[in-house]
């Protein structure tokens, strides 16, 4: 079979899932989760941009996992996320990853955070595309 090397450049996007543990309260919320709970919280982080076309790659993945693990799991795994976050709903979790990770992650395009397996919020930063 012939190998297929593409040298023209073209966009193409990256995701990376992680998994990680929190406890967390509402305080803002009048409901149980005004109360200290937790959750195994599913995270997908994407990127885009074009390929390069002499790796054939838009990110190293190696690199994502890496700056994911460094600027987010290692502060917020096994932890409270009140302790750095005023009200850590959902939604303001993901924008908080997206902003931690948007210098050290060019290209970055989309933040999806799930608290159950059921439910994720989408964060794709100012622009909200």
């Amino acid at each position: 079979m012939a190998t297929i090397d593409y040298t023209d450049a073209r966009r193409a996007r990256l995701e990376v899932e992680f998994h990680f543990a929190a406890a967390h309260r509402l305080p803002r919320y009048e409901g149980p989760c005004f109360r200290m709970h937790g959750h195994n919280y599913r995270l997908v982080v994407a990127v885009e941009g074009d390929v390069d076309p002499k790796t054939g790659m838009v990110a190293d993945f190696g690199q994502l996992k890496g700056a994911v693990e460094e600027h987010v799991l290692a502060r917020c795994d096994h932890r409270t996320l009140n302790d750095f976050l005023d009200n850590p709903t959902a939604e303001n979790i993901a924008r908080w990853i997206w902003e931690v990770l948007e210098k050290p992650l060019p290209g970055l395009a989309e933040v999806r955070l799930w608290e159950i397996p059921d439910s994720c919020v989408i964060y794709r930063g100012g622009r909200g595309r």
